[in-house]
């Protein structure tokens, strides 16, 4: 069973450590079994694709994102634009919002 994650789709996120450190996506998949995330233009590698013309798909050498671990990112805040952790606000009617740890501004859209 995996962990509970903070980060959603549709996130802006950095990259702390790593071969992609300090650069920012937006997350396009979550993979909550293996704790892992793919962020857009982050971990790139390169596959090779045979050609299938009954699809339409040309052969060569693609790129594509990989997954990180979800503990080698952090979400941008959209408020300060800086790196922050999550934090939680119960609202009247019972429910959570996310919310920036450093400006206190809601996270959701």
């Amino acid at each position: 069973m995996g962990s509970i994650f903070e980060i959603r789709r549709n996130d802006t996120v950095q990259v702390i450590t790593g071969r992609d450190k300090s650069k920012q996506g937006k997350v396009l998949k979550l993979l909550t079994a293996r704790d892992r995330v793919v962020v857009e233009g982050i971990n790139m590698v390169k596959r090779s694709q045979r050609p299938n013309p009954s699809r339409n798909i040309k052969g060569g050498i693609l790129e594509k994102e990989s997954p990180i671990h979800i503990s080698n990112i952090m979400l941008v805040c959209p408020e300060c634009q800086k790196i922050t952790r999550i934090g939680h606000r119960i609202l009247d009617d019972g429910t959570r919002q996310r919310i920036c740890r450093r400006c206190h501004s809601t996270l959701e859209k």
